[in-house]
């Protein structure tokens, strides 16, 4: 029986030596990740065009405008895309070749039904004042018919469009 006592005895300390190592390395793994540059090659051949359009029914600056950018940029051929949800417009230079105004905006309606291009017109050089309200009510306007109202609101370089209220 004294030896059955010692063998247990010897046994648990054992056990409590094996099990009490808190000395647990952590494990590493190493993955490797293909990263993807995505470079747009540019035909210096190629034949440029701007284009400018508004788009209806965007209701916020990052989820929408930035997704519409995101995807106007991303096809082949267009050099450079820029949406502003303040003025609700997009500005988009494109090679000539591999993409038409169609193609916009068959790419910023395939974002979401709700969105609708409209005003599509090729230009020379991107707008860089801000539109003016159609129903300019500012003091210079103010007793003014409504066809100088809307020569008011649509030579923004009068002080009382140059300055949004």
């Amino acid at each position: 029986m004294n030896i059955l006592k010692n063998i247990i005895a010897i046994a648990m300390v054992v056990l409590i030596t094996i099990s009490c190592k808190n000395e647990t390395k952590p494990e590493v793994k190493t993955i490797e990740v293909a990263t993807e540059t995505a470079t747009k090659e540019l035909d210096p051949n190629a034949t440029y065009a701007k284009a400018e359009f508004t788009i209806d029914g965007m209701t916020c600056a990052i989820g929408c405008a930035k997704t519409i950018e995101k995807n106007i940029a991303k096809m082949e051929g267009v050099k450079s895309a820029t949406v502003d949800f303040d003025r609700k417009l997009a500005m988009v230079e494109y090679n000539n070749a591999k993409v038409t105004p169609t193609s916009l905006e068959e790419t910023v309606t395939k974002v979401a039904d709700i969105y609708k291009v409209s005003d599509m017109k090729t230009v020379e050089g991107f707008s860089t004042k801000k539109a003016c309200a159609a129903d300019c009510s500012k003091a210079c306007c103010a007793n003014k018919t409504d066809a100088e109202k809307k020569a008011c609101a649509a030579d923004c370089t009068k002080a009382c469009c140059a300055k949004k209220a």
